[in-house]
């Protein structure tokens, strides 16, 4: 099988995503709740993807991605990634909103403009939330990172990166001035300080989108 649908492509780069920022691999339930769909539907996608060679799975066990499922994985987040990119510096789309229009997108346009826009942006390395953009070969370049509620009060960095599930995080954080680059010190899980000193609370769950510098 070879993954040229966008519901195979959305597969693969879901699997990819989940473990791209913490170790736990996923489960096929987990998937389905990550994609909003019946777990019966997940599991003949999966026996798809596993005899394309694309996933290696066991019943019931967690999902791994193949070497050709993993650039197959990449080559679509790198497209989704540059096309947000794109949408913010370009077209004057804010953070919060450019996640559903690169998901239809990324399907739709050709690999040649995908790599007009790239060297249009002047090959950025990140997209407006802080994820790296996979280079063309599928390699990335992350720095090391901890998520801001497992950060312990008084911990000093810069946020890499917010994780783009709920907007109106985005929007709150947007709203203050933080996002990818901030440098912000922890107080507590709810509360944190910026430069100039004055205390932030975050929006509820805020502290579970947040990675910061180690």
């Amino acid at each position: 099988m070879k993954p040229t649908t966008p519901a195979a492509e959305d597969y693969l780069k879901t699997i990819y995503a989940h473990t791209e920022w913490q170790p736990e691999p996923i489960t096929p339930r987990v998937l389905a709740t990550r994609l909003g769909i019946a777990p019966s539907s997940v599991t003949e996608m999966v026996k798809k993807l596993a005899a394309g060679g694309f996933i290696a799975h066991v019943p019931y066990g967690p999902l791994t991605l193949t070497t050709a499922g993993r650039m197959r994985a990449t080559a679509v987040v790198r497209r989704h990634r540059l096309i947000e990119t794109w949408l913010v510096r370009e077209l004057g789309y804010s953070w919060d909103e450019v996640h559903d229009e690169a998901e239809v997108l990324e399907h739709a346009i050709s690999d040649r403009l995908l790599e007009a826009i790239n060297a249009h942006l002047g090959q950025p390395a990140t997209d407006p939330h802080g994820d790296p953009i996979p280079a063309a070969d599928g390699s990335t370049a992350r720095v090391p990172a901890v998520l801001l509620a497992d950060a312990p009060p008084g911990h000093a960095g810069t946020v890499l990166r917010v994780s783009d599930r709920d907007p109106a995080i985005l929007r709150a954080l947007a709203d203050v001035g933080i996002g990818p680059g901030s440098q912000l010190t922890v107080v507590d899980s709810e509360t944190v300080r910026l430069p100039a000193g004055e205390l932030h609370p975050l929006a509820s769950d805020a502290a579970n989108a947040i990675w910061v510098t180690r």
